[in-house]
């Protein structure tokens, strides 16, 4: 087995690192590698999906295990830090190094945390660098950044790039990204704002060239079967179909389960490894008949333990097509020979638009095996009308116009009868789309999102300045009018905590003019001037007497007072922002909102076992089109509680936040009751108010006393209430309701629910003691534990294995990795 050596010469390094590669690197890998072994600080590598930058990485990880040192492999999923691990291991024994010494940490999941090589999600490496106490970095020699072009995420992006910032300078960093338009740009952006000098290296070829086809005279079915067919050598399949619904790569797996997609030895392998495997619950039974035909189904929607079982039937070449979403192009290596696509929109049925093209450049660079294939195949098929369409045109059209044959004028008078036309209402794509997302100029990076409730909690706990924070905001990568509305909504948040009691700001916020001066959207209502001349300066007038007489006032007014009459914050500059006992309460919560979840622990205090599990399960994010088949029961099934009861509805009422209707109240002339084909609920011939469920309750008055707190929403579902009422019976629940195509969703809701249960027993509401709070959470997350285990024991463990961080996921987005 290989031994470390301390501080080996980095020429040898390289030169041992391109000895070990079994084959000619590609022109880009080799200015990669070499750039990364003689730049001191690192190397941004920009080039597409598909080229081989695993190779590239792995430069990093040899360096590490070769000097004994220490380095981060990050990634964006969770189940791409599982495919990494694995990766990584077997490049490790082939070096001649131990598997052990790779390790891995997610937050949900860890395996031999100690190793000296650990692949982690990008919230973990923040998190260790945001407590420099108890993690040391002086031993890390690298970190690799893969598919970090997330940086562009709108929710999780700014992990990356605080990430970035809290880097010690003796840390060579490895970005990974797609092609993106300003690399150039980025690279002077973090040397400018971050002193961190990297070496750009882009590359537009990919070792595997894509060969783009438009399929406009076969529809899918028979399509796949034409590609499916042959030898080894000539057919293009394995092959990922991609569709942009769960509900649509069920149907289209359906669709082509009567094809002949395999050959006979490999369906005999097929039955074997399948008729071994237990698939007899939920989805198993159907999912299995698909498989035996040689397609997969890969989605959200299915369990965990069918999509490993999907991912190794694909790895192992025994399927002919994996139909699946757009997700699996974020990185999860399934080698295709070809792609897919029966459609290039999504979205719904009336608001179907083009994919957008960073994605559609995703996906596209999932065809092609470098091990296996000289190019790689994407097929984009017309529209089944169109096709028919052109069908028709092809018979038509080989009728000479001026034949004087009496049977072919006959067929072609017949044939024009019979022109099959575009449905209207219906969304059509064209051969012109296809070429432009082909051609599309990649997308440019930049700062997104806020700075999230939970880390700004967290860093003034740790330091009451406000500067260092502020500094950090100045140094985003934004134009200057957004660097302003950054510092702005930072003034913002810290009011929103001072009203709330969390922070002791000085100096206090100052309460804002009444002058007709252009606020932002987010701010106070503009104040309207008088018309005219004259009426301009009496505005002035009166504002400049109002604003003076607020800032005589301003030491006595109440903070609450402040907030609803509105504040300065153009031009706010707090120096300290002084931490209260209750600002601790939101660093325990990252699964929602913080300011959210604090408020409904206070409230929830009195509510009852029912009015809890209602309240928790609206607040975590349930996709539309699963949440219409799990609804709250209704107020006759199940009648408001003790919450609503003795709180909320008085306070909805007194507010005016709720009308009596909203709260229950039947009218006198109720009109007869319709069934509404959306939502499966009861509805009425005339408008009807539909009463408000607990969390939708909870919200209204949350927005009240926080009005400036945004993105927090609740959907109100009744799963983990419902799954207790089949005893914890998971199988028997999602049979019983005819969701086993959507038992993916249910099942991580309630893995979800479980991780919610954990966060909140840690913020006790003043009215509650160990026994009506901590304990009836502990125990129905025991009870959802087990009924988790029991349809999907390794997924259950790996998510709720203790990850032995101290402050874990502080950005609040931790739910968003799996």
């Amino acid at each position: 087995m290989t031994q470390p050596t301390e501080n080996p010469d980095r020429d040898v390094l390289a030169s041992e690192y391109f000895d070990l590669i079994p084959f000619q690197p590609y022109p880009v890998q080799e200015e990669a590698l070499l750039a990364y072994f003689t730049n001191e600080q690192g190397v941004l590598v920009c080039a597409p999906t598909g080229t081989g930058k695993t190779l590239i990485a792995e430069a990093a990880v040899y360096e590490a295990l070769r000097t004994g040192k220490r380095m981060y492999y990050t990634t964006p999923l969770i189940a791409l830090t599982d495919q990494k691990l694995v990766e990584l291991r077997e490049s490790a024994v082939r070096w001649g190094f131990s598997a052990d010494q790779v390790g891995l940490v997610t937050g949900n999941r860890t395996a031999n945390p100690d190793a000296p090589v650990l692949v982690v999600v990008a919230e973990i490496l923040l998190n260790r660098l945001l407590n420099p106490e108890s993690f040391d970095f002086s031993n890390v020699s690298s970190v690799v950044m893969d598919e970090f072009h997330y940086f562009n995420d709108p929710e999780r992006g700014i992990v990356w790039e605080l990430t970035l910032g809290l880097l010690p300078p003796h840390v060579r960093t490895m970005l990974l990204s797609a092609t993106v338009g300003n690399a150039l740009d980025f690279t002077s952006w973090l040397y400018r704002s971050h002193q961190r000098r990297l070496q750009l290296v882009s590359g537009s070829e990919r070792k595997v060239p894509l060969q783009f086809e438009w399929i406009e005279d076969d529809i899918l079915a028979d399509f796949a079967e034409k590609i499916a067919a042959g030898d080894e050598v000539t057919r293009r399949t394995p092959a990922l179909l991609f569709c942009f619904s769960r509900a649509q790569c069920w149907t289209t797996a359906e669709l082509l389960k009567g094809k002949s997609l395999i050959d006979k030895a490999r369906q005999a392998e097929l039955a074997d490894y399948l008729n071994a495997a237990d698939m007899s619950e939920g989805a198993g039974p159907k999912l299995k008949a698909i498989l035996m035909r040689g397609v997969g189904v890969h989605h959200a929607g299915v369990l965990p333990r069918y999509r490993r079982i999907v991912e190794e039937l694909f790895q192992r070449k025994l399927l002919s097509f994996c139909v699946c979403t757009e997700t699996l192009a974020a990185g999860i290596n399934l080698p295709a020979r070809s792609v897919v696509l029966p459609s290039l929109l999504k979205g719904p049925k009336d608001k179907k638009k083009l994919v957008d093209p960073s994605s559609a450049q995703q996906i596209f660079g999932r065809a092609g095996r470098p091990q296996f294939d000289d190019r790689g195949y994407v097929f984009s098929l017309a529209h089944e009308d169109d096709v028919k369409i052109n069908r028709w045109r092809e018979k038509y059209d080989s009728i000479p116009e001026d034949t004087k044959d009496p049977g072919l004028m006959k067929a072609k008078k017949q044939l024009k009868k019979k022109m099959p036309k575009r449905r209207s209402g219906e969304s059509y794509w064209t051969v012109s789309q296809f070429e432009q997302l082909q051609q599309a100029a990649a997308a440019n990076l930049s700062s997104r999102g806020r700075l999230p409730w939970r880390l700004l909690a967290y860093l003034l706990g740790e330091n009451a300045e406000v500067q260092p924070i502020r500094d950090l905001v100045g140094r985003r990568l934004l134009p200057p009018n957004g660097i302003d509305e950054a510092q702005r909504d930072l003034n913002r948040m810290l009011i929103t905590l001072w009203t709330a009691g969390y922070i002791e700001l000085d100096p206090k916020p100052r309460a804002a003019s009444p002058k007709p001066i252009k606020k932002s959207k987010d701010d106070a209502p503009e104040v309207k001037a008088t018309e005219g001349l004259f009426g301009n300066l009496l505005d002035q007038m009166r504002g400049d007497d109002e604003t003076q007489k607020a800032n005589e006032e301003e030491d006595n007014q109440d903070p609450a007072l402040i907030e609803s009459r509105g504040y300065e914050v153009d031009d706010y500059r707090p120096t300290l922002a002084t931490p209260t006992d209750r600002l601790e309460r939101l660093v325990h919560l990252k699964s929602i909102n913080p300011l959210f979840g604090v408020y409904l622990a206070d409230q929830l205090a009195i509510a009852d076992p029912q009015e809890r599990i209602a309240a928790l399960e609206s607040v975590l994010e349930v996709p539309g089109s699963v949440a219409r088949y799990v609804r709250m029961p209704s107020y006759d099934d199940m009648p408001p509680g003790t919450l609503a009861t003795t709180r909320l509805d008085s306070q909805l009422l007194t507010m005016g936040l709720a009308t009596a209707e909203e709260l229950g109240a039947k009218g006198d002339d109720e009109e007869e009751e319709v069934r509404d084909r959306g939502f499966g609920r009861v509805m009425f011939d005339e408008p009807r108010v539909w009463p408000l469920t607990i969390g939708e309750k909870l919200l209204r008055l949350f927005r009240e006393e926080f009005p400036r707190v945004q993105n927090v929403n609740v959907r109100p579902v009744w799963i983990v209430g419902e799954l207790l009422e089949f005893g914890g019976d998971f199988n028997k629940y999602v049979t019983a309701r005819k969701l086993q195509k959507e038992e993916g969703i249910l099942f991580r809701h309630c893995l979800r629910m479980i991780l919610l249960l954990d966060e909140m027993a840690n913020v006790p509401p003043l009215e509650s003691t160990v026994e009506t709070w901590e304990d009836p959470l502990d125990d129905l997350a025991d009870l959802l534990t087990e009924s988790c285990r029991k349809i999907d024991p390794q997924s259950t463990d790996e998510i709720l294995s203790d990850s032995k961080e101290p402050v874990d996921d502080l950005v609040g987005l931790g739910r968003r990795n799996a």
